[in-house]
């Protein structure tokens, strides 16, 4: 009877406390006023709440101190973190001081700097801890100026949001509060999604989603437990919790933990500890993509997800399996199949999901021709078939895992390009594929004789025919090298890994180009299907048949060919018969980017805008340095910007495209471009470099945010007329706001995207960027200078 008196006053105690909470939430209590100061070794070390389950203060990381929001009391009085300040910043000593100052501002003091805590708009007059979990700075009027709930790091509370855009980031590990490796975000399209950190966020990359599509929608973790999706008028969409009502002392929590589970806490008392209510994904470990690092593969081992390097890699850290692995043989010159059966062999696993996206997929009827067709493919390291489909996939291998059942369903098989060194030196269990057959070592005697026979024959008659040769020679080279014209190979086969259509197979796919698409300078774009209408096809039938026609279909083939990056159109294959020369393109299902912005059905919303306009900038920077060798593409603009069924801009056109060697920065070329796009040096008879393709991307990139054309004639007022004097007029005045007037956009990254457009248009080449530095910019990685007024632009 005692222990069960002694419970009922606990609870009578916690239930006070916590209605004590709540009116101290509705009237807040001034019980941190300015000059206030918090010490990591000796008291104050924290701020509690009004009932004493929260608290805001120094605890302790490694060797220093953290700046957090914690559980008092929970966990056998471990500490349960729930907020962190400037998570990513190395610990401070025991000689720093956590002070709210005279002036309002929430600060960490060591040894003599300050930083900042709170990013407060005014000037706090007091601070409060509240029982909810949330710190909250107030002015002179009580009114709130900040709170941690509008800045969360992988941590929801119960009465807290996760808006719109927002995103909770996990920690490092279980005791590292840094930023890790998975993130939730709630999307502008109301879709709830958990995705691996530094991806881009495509479907390819989301490894749960809820599913939900709608304008504005938003996460909220209510008191009672009941985890919901609400939507711009606060009603329910759906519950992904129900309400689990324990009384008034339990406290929830909705954190990112740093396996990349998103997981419903309960925490009833300090004696009960933590109970998971409810986790997504609901699965194993090995469903979380990204918890291996690349060229690994995630496999269950007592229910414990293990992270196991593929064959012919290994570890980049032993000791850090999750970082994922290297190549363990070299990486020979690849020119096609003949290098690659020499240099390279296959080997297969079992039971294998891959979750990433192949950049080539057919159908093949064997598994041995799937492994054949990547051996023979410089691009390829790994094909995937399943059940009838061959799907390729080249470096870096990503979300990869292997099923312990052989029986489980969508496991397939993988051939992995590894060295014949590798090969020689294996004795696992997964077969190796493809080997080579082995060397004669002895003949017979009588296989001997034959061999000297027809030696001697052979000789004889190549005496007697040298005269006769030599004078047929020329005759026959000059032969051959016409019949390599008239069937336009070129050498395109040894050089590239693609599809050879016959021009009765693509007139077929076409409906005899039925469906015009577009048209180009040379020639004009078909829709079109293969594998009975399974993979739909775009096909670029070239119309000029002369020299010119010629050139661009070689350039072209040679460009696209070489390069594999997801912002960039795929090439499938072609056709080169007698004098017809066409191109076969995956089909861009959302039409051009140009359709988009320009056109009066649609404006892409701001999140949109500024995705498109990354997924440009990666584009480009794959051809200027991530190459084998730079492509200058020449003609970047909005009608050249594809958007896939998932409005992922995607580059095409290569038609102008330049090649460069690789030690070679600049090049001499006739003029090539739209006219509004092309950089001043194209007319300067000067080299030109790169940095023409960055000058285009400015006028898109200015373009994709104010969806107008650089030169727009029906404007209300003359200034408006061409939009890069217009939009520096408007950064010099600080009106941004009259770029996208009446538009729902964020002005502080439409400033810097604007910076950055201007400082890409500027008329000298060696002052504009460098794509790489243009996508750090962009990303808010580095920090952007003011850009100079354009030579082109008078004020």
């Amino acid at each position: 009877m005692d222990a069960i008196g002694a419970t009922i006053t606990f609870l009578l105690l916690f239930m006070s406390l916590s209605s004590a909470g709540t009116r101290a939430e509705t009237q807040p209590p001034k019980n941190i006023p300015p000059g206030s100061s918090l010490f990591p070794t000796h008291p104050p070390t924290s701020w509690l709440s009004p009932s004493g389950l929260f608290a805001f203060g120094f605890y302790r990381q490694d060797n220093g101190f953290v700046v957090g929001i914690w559980l008092v009391g929970v966990e056998n009085n471990n500490t349960v973190v729930v907020w962190t300040a400037n998570r990513d910043d190395p610990p401070v000593t025991s000689n720093a001081k956590l002070q709210l100052t005279l002036d309002g501002k929430l600060v960490v003091v060591e040894q003599g700097q300050e930083k900042l805590i709170a990013n407060a708009n005014a000037t706090a007059s007091f601070a409060s801890m509240l029982d909810s979990g949330n710190l909250v700075l107030y002015n002179n009027d009580s009114s709130i100026i900040w709170q941690s709930f509008d800045h969360p790091t992988d941590t929801m509370l119960g009465g807290q949001s996760l808006p719109c855009g927002s995103q909770l980031l996990s920690n490092s590990s279980a005791i590292n509060p840094s930023t890790g490796r998975f993130l939730l975000v709630m999307q502008g399209d109301g879709n709830l999604v958990l995705y691996p950190a530094n991806t881009a966020n495509t479907p390819w990359d989301a490894y749960w989603a809820t599913g939900i599509v709608g304008f504005k929608y938003h996460l909220y973790l209510n008191k009672t437990g009941s985890l919901q999706i609400r939507d711009s008028n606060n009603l329910i969409v759906r519950y992904l919790a129900d309400n689990i009502n324990n009384g008034n002392s339990t406290i929830y929590r909705a954190t990112l933990d740093f396996d990349g589970f998103f997981r419903l806490y309960e925490h009833v008392n300090k004696e009960s500890g933590k109970k998971v209510k409810k986790s997504w994904p609901s699965g194993n470990a090995c469903e979380v993509k990204g918890l291996c690092g690349f060229n690994s593969f995630c496999a269950l081992d007592d229910n414990t997800a293990k992270c196991n390097c593929l064959r012919g890699f290994d570890f980049i850290d032993p000791n850090k399996e999750t970082l994922g692995c290297k190549r363990s043989f070299s990486k020979a010159d690849c020119r096609g199949e003949k290098d690659g059966a020499a240099f390279y062999n296959m080997v297969s696993m079992e039971n294998i999901k891959w979750g990433d996206s192949p950049y080539y997929e057919a159908e093949m009827s064997e598994e041995e021709e799937c492994s054949y067709a990547c051996l023979a493919d410089c691009n390829c390291w790994a094909a995937l078939y399943d059940g009838g489909s061959c799907k390729k996939h080249g470096l870096p291998l990503r979300y990869v895992s292997r099923s312990i059942y052989e029986a489980e369903t969508q496991s397939s098989t993988v051939f992995l390009k590894v060295g014949n060194d590798i090969l020689r030196n294996w004795k696992g269990d997964d077969k190796p594929v493809a080997e080579q057959p082995p060397l004669i070592k002895s003949a017979s005697n009588k296989a001997m004789v034959h061999i000297i026979v027809v030696t001697s024959v052979f000789s004889v008659l190549l005496c007697s025919t040298i005269a006769i040769s030599s004078h047929y020679m020329y005759k026959i080279r000059v032969l051959m090298y016409k019949r390599l014209m008239e069937t336009g190979n070129m050498g395109l086969n040894e050089e590239l890994a693609l599809r050879r259509f016959s021009y009765g197979e693509l007139k077929r796919a076409t409906n005899h180009f039925k469906q015009e698409l577009g048209k180009g300078s040379f020639g004009a774009v078909y829709k079109g299907a293969l594998n009975k209408g399974r993979r739909l096809i775009a096909v670029k039938r070239l119309e000029k048949l002369v020299e010119e026609g010629e050139r661009e279909f070689q350039a072209e083939m040679r460009a696209i060919g070489k390069t594999h990056h997801r912002n960039l159109v795929r090439l499938l294959g072609f056709c080169a018969e007698g004098s017809k020369r066409l191109l076969v393109y995956e089909y861009m299902r959302n039409g051009s980017l140009g359709n988009l912005i320009f056109g009066a059905q649609r404006i892409p919303d701001w999140d949109e805008r500024v995705k498109i306009a990354l997924d440009v900038a990666r584009g480009i920077l794959y051809l200027h340095e991530e190459c084998e060798a730079p492509i200058i593409h020449c003609d970047i603009k909005p009608q050249n910007i594809l958007m896939d069924e998932f409005w992922t801009a995607k580059i095409s056109d290569f038609g102008l495209a330049k090649l460069l060697m690789p030690d070679q920065t600049r090049t001499f070329t006739g003029v090539r471009g739209t006219r509004g796009y092309v950089a001043p040096e194209w007319h300067k008879n000067t080299p030109i470099s790169v940095k023409v393709d960055v000058y285009s991307y400015g006028i898109v990139l200015l373009e994709t945010l104010c969806c107008r054309r650089n030169i727009e004639v029906n404007v209300s007022e003359p200034e408006e007329v061409l939009l890069t004097s217009w939009a520096y007029k408007c950064f010099v005045a600080g009106e941004f706001n009259r770029l996208v007037l009446l538009q729902d956009v964020d002005i502080n990254v439409l400033e810097n995207m604007v910076k950055v457009a201007l400082w890409c248009i500027n008329d000298e080449p060696v002052l504009r960027p460098t794509m790489k530095s243009v996508l750090l910019m962009l990303e808010g990685i580095t920090d952007i200078a003011i850009p100079p007024c354009p030579n082109s632009i008078s004020m």
